[in-house]
């Protein structure tokens, strides 16, 4: 035996870790049932362990006295498993993990203290419990996951009544069962016998266990009579109704269990669903008078999300079958063949009422039963019982629905506070919550988190003429903007204004404005050529750019009477791609309104200064040589076969006001062309200032948690590979920015509950365990609640303290020259968001390298 042991151990020369890697595959190989007289003889190293071989041991041995498990059990005893071979290639990734994940402090300590609350609440562990991961294997393989719940529930008497269970291979207890290894004698259908398998695996920690803690409040959710609407859970019970617009609001939760820094929180933010109360058919009945009925149909429903009432589950239609009815018979559970109207009579006492509408196509991705990979599966949806969700594109243009709907959807801190409150109180007042808590050993806080934060003082916004600005708690700096010089003016000298018939009017008006507008500006304006267009035809529109627009114009401003996607595609193209030209796109009906067309014409005036490369506004920076780039990426519609855009903007002076902007088409979110647009950034900064930079600051928007550790790998190492290929000492700081988080923070003023004031960070308890991240509140909302930013400072050779990163953080808020007041995420990365969509949504071609270094996107 010891001889054949030998030969498996032969690694053919490999060492380390390939070696060791190599023996712990081979170990997989012995079987669990290896009876205990049977003795393998494994030559041991006498050499004791140090350093990290010695904490690994350390680590395993504690694990295993945790959680009792005996030494003679661990070694293969008599009537026992060997479940050191079975268990220890997990277990030894799992003290990995332990080694490689350390919670991480990230606290800074500018600004002034704040007492705030968010929507997390405390879920603590009672002592002595814990989940407990076994497996479950059958002999023979059981493919039907409802056959695996079946057999797992059938003996759950034996194993206790509390369980969790995935249909798959994994099974979580709450305690520990007296044998590490049981069988039990189940049957299929049929009658041929299967033996079921259970083995222990491990005590999961805390942070191990989210996912069975998410499941638990899914069920809590449906113990509450919440209904599930997509990710999250709405009650139905409590819906609004808006009878003028036909639409029902939803009120609901998103509902997630993270462990962070405080410990195990549940996090409780409040939702709403939008739905209308016309099913599809009835819209179909509304589009049938139309000539081109079926490809508007096609166009108002495809790519749609559908509820059906009778299980409240959401679909997205991929497609529409003309040529199946509710009449078409489908093979059923059992194989016989079935119509849809008859399942429905059957299964929900549903009477379909028109036998002829055709059926919506559902497209689902799920696994294959072989495990060769997924397969696409067909749903068929009947118009009649599937009802539309969200808004139309006309819904949110209509001001009126907007308004009616934000009474319900706008939800103000308080009033959430009074949702989580509610919500809590019904979880205490269930038996049916508090005992599915118990099984676990949880108990759920009564109230929401207290916690510290900070507020910077405000900015100061430098203008022309050295004049300054300090900037007040909204936020805001409009009336600033419009009486100061800019601080970088451009003189527009030689423009083209193209205009229709009909809008002469408003392009004279237009015209005489902006050339009054110069002097407040701080340059001076010219009268431009005013361009008459004999109709709004696109080819009219190409004609005129190419007669008029070479390369003395500056910018060309087009007057349009309609506001339509394939005329502005046709101006952006000739513009941006093959004439390359600052270009201007205005709606006629902005300019009629006497009464506002001032205040719009002086911010039109503002965006082709910067278009031209002006600078409107600056603030001080403490650094020099410092670069800050920011990146985001543009996804086309959904089912869409176009590529993403990936856009990078970096700065390119020390006031942080003049920007460099590229980008490319690539596949999915993350980019493999960073090496690309990254060498022309530094060879752009070097050409303008002399010098590469001493530090480079990346802030990275729209990546999710699941996509960080790519991120890492695969972007943060292509900035290194770059700055090794130039030989260069540059120290680079990359910081992931998330917007769509369900955090909400709240400002604690004596017993109300209000908007925290912009500048406001919190960057402890309710942060990452094991990242180094904060949250920033920039803005000022004057309704609702505001959303904090998420920041998460991925990789970091710059060492930057905590404070100087977040203070850099709310500066860039301050620099975006669409919107005189703070946004939402930094200048850049809205900057990049912009250039990303119009590449997008209508270049789909490279941008002329002269306008590379301008914001000609805004």
């Amino acid at each position: 035996m010891s001889f054949e042991y030998q030969k498996m151990g032969d690694t053919g020369g490999a060492r380390g870790r390939a070696a060791l890697l190599e023996k712990l595959k081979q170990r997989q190989t012995l079987q669990v049932g290896i009876p205990a007289q049977t003795e393998i003889d494994v030559p041991k190293p006498q050499v004791k362990p140090t350093g990290r071989a010695a904490l690994l041991k350390k680590l395993q041995e504690s694990r295993e006295k945790k959680v009792g498990i005996a030494p003679s059990v661990a070694s293969g005893g008599e009537g026992s498993v060997n479940f050191s071979a079975v268990t220890e290639k997990v277990e030894t990734l799992s003290i990995r993990e332990e080694l490689s994940k350390e919670p991480v402090t990230y606290h800074g300590e500018a600004g002034k203290p704040v007492n705030l609350t968010s929507n997390y609440i405390k879920l603590k562990v009672e002592k002595d419990r814990g989940v407990f991961e076994y497996e479950v294997r059958f002999r023979p393989d059981v493919d039907s996951k409802n056959l695996r719940f079946k057999m797992v529930s059938s003996h759950m008497g034996e194993m206790g009544n509390i369980k969790m269970f995935d249909g798959g291979s994994v099974l979580y207890l709450p305690k520990l069962l007296t044998d590490h290894y049981t069988q039990f004698q189940c049957a299929l259908p049929s009658g041929e016998p299967v033996v079921m398998e259970i083995i222990y695996k491990r005590q999961r920690s805390m942070g191990e266990c989210l996912h069975l803690y998410n499941v638990l409040f899914k069920k809590i959710m449906r113990i509450l009579m919440y209904s599930q609407m997509g990710r999250n859970y709405f009650n139905p019970n409590d819906k609004h109704m808006i009878p003028q617009h036909r639409l029902e609001v939803y009120p609901g939760f998103a509902v997630t269990v993270d462990e962070l820094e405080d410990g195990l929180l549940l996090c409780l933010d409040t939702q709403h669903r939008v739905l209308r109360s016309q099913n599809v058919y009835e819209l179909m009945a509304e589009l049938s008078r139309s000539p081109n009925f079926r490809q508007d149909f096609a166009k108002a429903v495809i790519g749609s999300c559908v509820l059906t009432r009778y299980n409240n589950k959401t679909y997205i239609v991929d497609d529409i079958s003309w040529e199946s009815s509710p009449l078409d018979q489908f093979s059923s559970m059992d194989g016989t063949a079935i119509s849809f109207k008859d399942y429905y009579k059957n299964q929900y006492n549903i009477i379909i009422q028109n036998d002829t509408q055709p059926l919506l196509v559902h497209r689902q991705s799920i696994k294959a039963k072989d495990g060769s990979g997924k397969v696409d599966r067909m749903i068929c949806l009947v118009p009649e019982l599937c009802f539309l969700t969200g808004l139309t594109d006309a819904m949110r243009a209509d001001f009126k629905v907007m308004k009616d709907v934000a009474q319900y959807t706008r939800v103000t801190p308080a009033q959430r506070m009074n949702a989580l409150k509610t919500y809590l109180k019904n979880v205490a007042n269930s038996p049916d919550a508090q005992q599915a808590l118990a099984n676990w050993g949880l108990v759920l806080d009564s109230d929401t988190i207290q916690l510290q934060g900070r507020i910077f003082d405000t900015e100061t916004i430098l203008f022309g003429d050295n004049k300054e600005f300090k900037v007040r708690n909204n936020g805001d700096w409009t009336r600033a903007a419009g009486e100061f010089k800019s601080t970088l003016p451009i003189d527009l000298i030689n423009w083209v204004v193209f205009h229709t018939v009909r809008d002469k009017q408003n392009a004279s008006k237009f015209s005489d404005t902006m050339t009054r507008m110069g002097s407040s500006m701080g340059c001076m304006v010219q009268r431009p050529r005013l361009i008459l267009l004999k109709d709004d035809r696109n080819e009219t529109y190409i004609q005129a750019i190419q007669e008029n627009i070479n390369s003395a114009v500056q910018v060309a401003v087009f007057i349009c009477p309609t506001l339509r996607a394939d005329r502005y595609t046709v101006i952006k193209k000739m513009c941006n791609t093959q004439i390359p030209v600052a270009s201007q796109v205005i709606m006629s009906r902005t300019l009629s309104n006497d009464q506002k067309a001032r205040a719009i014409i002086q911010k039109i005036a503002l965006q082709i200064n910067c278009k031209l490369g002006g600078v409107l506004w600056t603030l001080r920076f403490p650094f020099k040589n410092w670069m800050i780039v920011g990146i985001d990426v543009y996804h086309g519609p959904k089912g869409s076969k176009s590529d993403s855009i990936c856009a990078m903007v970096s700065s390119m002076n020390e006031s942080v006001s003049r920007w460099f902007s590229t980008a490319v088409p690539q596949k999915g979110e993350l980019s493999e062309f960073y090496k690309m647009m990254f060498t022309k950034t530094l060879e752009n900064y070097r050409r303008i200032n002399g010098t590469f930079p001493s530090k480079i600051v990346v802030f990275r928007d729209g990546v999710g948690d699941g996509q960080l550790d790519q991120c890492l790998r695969y972007e943060v190492s292509q900035f290194e590979e770059v700055v090794k290929q130039f030989e260069l000492d540059i120290k680079i700081c990359f910081v992931i920015v998330q917007k769509r988080i369900s955090t909400r923070i709240f400002l604690q003023n004596r017993q109300e509950l209000t908007n925290p004031e912009p500048g406001t960070v919190l960057d402890n308890s309710v942060t990452r365990r094991y990242h180094s991240d904060f949250y920033l509140v920039p803005q000022s909302v004057r309704q609702g609640t505001v959303n904090p930013t998420h920041y998460i400072v991925l990789h970091d050779t710059c060492k930057l303290k905590p404070d100087h990163v977040q203070r850099l953080a709310f500066k860039l808020c301050h620099l975006y020259y669409n919107w005189s007041g703070t946004v939402r995420v930094p200048a850049p990365c809205q900057y990049a968001h912009k250039l990303a969509a119009l590449y997008g949504q209508h270049l789909n071609k490279p941008v002329a390298p002269e306008l590379a270094d301008k914001l000609y996107y805004l």
